[in-house]
């Protein structure tokens, strides 16, 4: 990977090697993960602990007639079977959505009432009805195998287009049509406007399939109760436990919060699917103190399926104006979101303002008017999953481009090129301020590295084996660092988006980073010690970070929307800022000098024009020993907290170019190049950067061309095991190239952007548009597995035999 302009070359001290910012180190958490010692959820073991096993519905809509519990609560191994009504009269709350949104008429969102445990009706297959807390995995299992269920069966609506039909089952009294919300942002006059006076008019008709979050580690959670403080403990694969805690206290009214310790231990993946607070752990908690002994879940592989929120789903009418010189005039978008059965911890945000506030693109577009219904349907509830809206959105704006493209007779690049914004900042007409960028210079890298020029005769090649050979741009943009407060409040966020970090220096100069931030696979461990290591030039080995533990961080957000390097990493900066300056007044005294005589440089305190010089572990010691100066001058010790709140969203950019060639015989699609050229701002480690964009591609090629979560018209989810939902492989990706472009972010004291998301938003659309490209026809629906290639085929077959 070329980092042109990378981020600054590293300046820390580790023997000869640098591991500052900008350095390729490698990840210091990487040793204990593959040689098998990390310490997940499901490693942790308490004393006399538990099995906890949920009954799960098999109908996607039901009334709970009567649940019979009486044999189960006596087979062997059992200590309790829970149901809904124990919750209740446990006085827990429902889970709830966080992020507030209203309808255009100003009514609030319908949000139904979303128990741990159902308790008049099901809603969608694999909710849970009832807990069975027993000594062993399989005695449970057993137990709830054995607990009867009455129901009456009801019919269910799965197709968001159809939710809102005469004809559709209610699924919540609360909300009629099961509708709840219908939102716009924009401006529908100026689009009106726009689009009577355009040249042409390109519409597209799209479907966002649905997926499955698939992170390494399942979902787990291990609950204990300590009767002595009436306080509770819990294990659970999150990435946010302070939120967790917050709301599991706040709003489910588990306990108080200072009576409850979330911890995050290692977490083998996210994804966005682990943001949320799920009913498992509320049960597990409940649960507990119910059997006053340690409760454990631990989700298996095909449970996951149904019990882990969804992604996307998204079905969207949208049309691009243009004028004669094919400028943009206006974009008009109306997109129906299904939500699922219940709202998630932040499901209302992802079709809202995190999807219709990108739909402007890269583009300098005069008008746009977005129109949003979320609808409730008969399936597993639908969250944020890598990218949240923005794959979505741009998965919107990239295939009309390249339609466009096509219809209007021109080169998709330069059309692009030509719509490009060129100033900045930019304020767009859906809410977001660009503050920089350079987009045209990422996609001449992008299609300098993929040959672009050369395709023509690639295409020729092909042809002449009998192959279809298509090309395909994606010019994304995406908001990370999510965001500044006061601007999330507005837009209904239930919490700030602040970060937190504490920097200790111990006696001996060693430091410990306490950090909001989680990780669940990013490299924090080495990315936060980069810094510190470059800032205050000690070695990385004598840095630790520390994150995930509600008892030992004070308060944090979590990590999702490539916020942690944003907002986590620059309330690092500030605590480092107020650590530099308490040490420079020690050494001041140390050295008997003037503070403003004090020079800080490669790990010294030196006073300006002499020889006199301290260490930063001698400074660290003295601070400490503090008999150089008076405690009424100068507090002991050297510890500094600070809280960053971002002054606006990031905005990482790029351009991703993928090619492909189709086997008209099998329909099936082999990606043959795929370059990402991609402007993070600076760079901290490129080696992780790389990784993290790998990763990203790859989900987005798995959307694009395999992955889906598909239901029966009677609500059954028919590709709930990896025998039906298909994952990408090694053997499904070519060699990827990957560079960069450099526009450092004005908005925050690092320079970055983020980068944990940019694959997935942008290549579904690129696969998308290549594989369009190479059928010659736009009616390929996502994803483009090969009987839906051989179907589009075999159309156009017949088509032309009619002709």
């Amino acid at each position: 990977m070329s980092t042109s302009g990378a981020g600054t070359s590293g300046t820390g001290t580790s023997g000869t090697t640098a591991t500052g910012i900008g350095a390729p180190v490698r990840r210091k958490e990487d040793f204990r993960f593959v040689t098998g010692n990390g310490r997940y959820t499901a490693d942790i073991d308490r004393p006399g602990q538990v099995c906890l096993h949920f009954l799960r519905s098999t109908h996607a809509h039901a009334r709970i007639v009567r649940i019979q519990a009486g044999h189960a609560s006596r087979m062997p191994g059992v200590l309790a079977v829970i149901t809904g009504q124990d919750l209740a009269a446990d006085k827990l709350g429902p889970l709830v959505c966080g992020w507030m949104i209203h309808s255009t008429d100003g009514s609030p969102m319908k949000m139904a009432p979303h128990p741990a445990l159902t308790v008049d009706a099901v809603r969608y297959v694999g909710e849970p009805v009832a807990a069975v807390i027993a000594q062993t995995p399989e005695q449970a299992r057993d137990a709830a195998e054995a607990i009867i269920v009455d129901y009456e069966e009801l019919p269910a609506v799965v197709d968001p287009a159809a939710a809102q039909g005469p004809d559709a089952p209610l699924i919540h009294a609360v909300a009629p049509n099961n509708t709840i919300f219908h939102w716009q942002l924009g401006d529908a006059a100026a689009v009106a406007d726009a689009f009577a006076r355009a040249a042409s008019v390109t519409s597209i008709d799209l479907v966002n399939n649905r997926l499955v979050p698939n992170a390494i580690e399942p979902r787990g959670a291990l609950a204990e109760w300590d009767p002595g403080s009436d306080s509770y403990t819990l294990w659970n694969t999150s990435q946010n436990p302070h939120v967790a805690r917050l709301v599991l206290s706040a709003f489910v009214g588990v306990a108080p919060e200072h009576r409850l310790r979330v911890v995050a231990p290692d977490v083998g993946g996210g994804f966005g699917s682990k943001i949320f607070i799920y009913a498992e752990e509320v049960v597990a908690l409940a649960a507990a103190k119910r059997v006053r002994r340690p409760v454990r879940w631990i989700c298996d592989r095909s449970e996951a399926f149904v019990a882990d929120a969804h992604g996307r789903d998204h079905v969207t009418h949208a049309q691009m104006a243009f004028d004669r010189d094919g400028r943009i005039l206006g974009l008009r978008v109306k997109t129906i979101a299904n939500l699922g059965a219940y709202m998630s911890t932040f499901s209302s945000s992802i079709p809202t303002y995190l999807y219709a506030t990108l739909l402007s693109g890269q583009y300098a577009i005069p008008a746009i008017h977005c129109a949003v219904d979320a609808v409730y349907t008969n399936t597993v509830p639908v969250d944020a999953y890598r990218g949240a809206g923005r794959p979505e959105a741009t998965y919107v704006i990239e295939r009309l481009m390249e339609v466009s493209a096509r219809r209007l007779g021109v080169d998709p690049a330069e059309l692009r090129r030509k719509n490009f914004v060129q100033t900045f900042p930019h304020q767009t007409p859906v809410i977001m301020s660009y503050d920089c960028g350079d987009y045209a210079a990422s996609l001449d890298k992008a299609l300098a590295l993929a040959d672009y020029q050369g395709f023509g005769a690639r295409r020729r090649e092909s042809e002449a084996r009998g192959r279809l050979r298509g090309i395909g741009l994606s010019a994304y943009i995406e908001a990370c660092g999510i965001a500044p407060s006061q601007a999330v409040g507005s837009l209904g966020a239930g919490v700030g988006l602040w970060e937190s970090a504490e920097v200790r220096v111990n006696p001996t100069g060693t430091v410990e980073v306490l950090t909001g931030s989680h990780s669940h696979g990013q490299g924090h461990e080495t990315t936060f010690a980069q810094l510190v290591s470059d800032r205050l030039g000690i070695p990385i080995d004598t840095i630790s970070v520390v994150h995930g533990d509600t008892d030992k961080v004070q308060f944090g957000m979590g990590t999702y929307g490539s916020r942690s390097g944003a907002v986590g990493m620059s309330a690092i900066v500030k605590a480092l800022d107020k650590v530099e300056a308490k040490a420079r007044k020690v050494a001041a005294h140390m050295l008997e000098a003037s503070e403003a005589d004090i020079v800080f440089e490669n790990g010294a305190f030196k006073v300006a024009g002499t020889d006199r010089a301290a260490t930063f572990g001698e400074v660290a010691l003295n601070a400490y020993i503090a008999h150089k100066f008076s405690g009424a001058e100068l507090e002991p010790g050297l510890k500094e907290g600070a809280f960053y709140d971002p002054v606006n969203f990031t905005f990482p950019a790029g351009c991703h170019v993928c090619e492909v060639e189709i086997d008209p015989e099998t329909g099936r699609v082999a990606i043959e190049r795929f370059t990402a050229v991609d402007d993070f701002g600076n760079i901290i480690n490129p080696m992780i950067v790389e990784g993290q964009v790998h990763g990203g591609i790859a989900q987005g090629i798995g959307q694009a061309l395999m992955e889906q979560a598909v239901y029966d018209d009677s609500g059954q989810l028919v590709t709930g095991s990896y025998n039906d939902y298909v994952m990408p492989r090694a053997v499904d990706l070519p060699p990827l190239v990957v560079d960069t472009t450099v526009t450092p972010c004005p908005g925050n004291p690092l320079g970055i952007k983020g980068c944990g998301e940019a694959g997935a938003i942008a290549a579904p659309a690129a696969v998308m548009n290549a594989v369009t490209d190479a059928l010659g026809t736009e009616e390929v629906p996502m994803p483009a597995n090969p009987l839906t290639v051989w179907r589009v085929l075999q159309k156009a077959g017949r088509l032309q035999a009619a002709e």
